[in-house]
């Protein structure tokens, strides 16, 4: 009889939730950073559904402070009635001042845009994960999916050819 031993690996730990799926196709990431989100109690739970879309949200610095714009998330399904809810409201994001100062500064001199990337649990905590981009265009676009398509015959071919 063996006897297994369970050990929690702090990087397993986090599970993704939410994901904006076209972020690496129209952007390229450069750098990616981790943020708290300041939420309401039941959009804790309703993240925890996987009911968000990131699909149009942005992040913005307003008031030297930032925020994150266009997300929809639908109420919680097992909610009581809440009235007056937003599901597009703006909702603050929390980063160190440092990083803060940096992002503004990459992004008002270097011409950069931030994006959210996915929404995951780190323990129980609800984090964003945001990414400093630059747009790509349509030829690179193109060129990603091709080379996408060549990698994914060669993949094919090669496992064809070791059975």
């Amino acid at each position: 009889m063996k006897s297994f031993l369970l050990l929690t690996n702090k990087e397993n730990d986090m599970s993704t939730i939410i994901r904006n799926r076209k972020a690496y196709h129209d952007y390229e990431i450069i750098e990616k950073l981790e943020a708290g989100v300041k939420l309401l109690g039941y959009e804790v739970k309703s993240i925890k559904e996987g009911k968000g879309t990131l699909q149009g949200a942005y992040i913005k610095i307003l008031d030297n402070t930032l925020v994150l714009l266009g997300f929809n998330l639908p109420i919680y399904s097992r909610a009581s009635t809440i009235l007056n809810y937003d599901s597009t409201r703006t909702r603050k994001l929390l980063v160190h001042k440092n990083e803060l100062e940096t992002l503004k500064i990459k992004t008002e001199r270097q011409g950069y845009t931030i994006i959210p990337i996915k929404f995951y649990t780190k323990g129980n905590i609800i984090k964003i994960e945001i990414g400093l981009a630059k747009g790509k265009k349509k030829e690179d676009k193109k060129r990603a999916l091709i080379e996408a398509q060549v990698k994914r015959q060669v993949d094919i071919e090669l496992k064809a050819q070791r059975r």
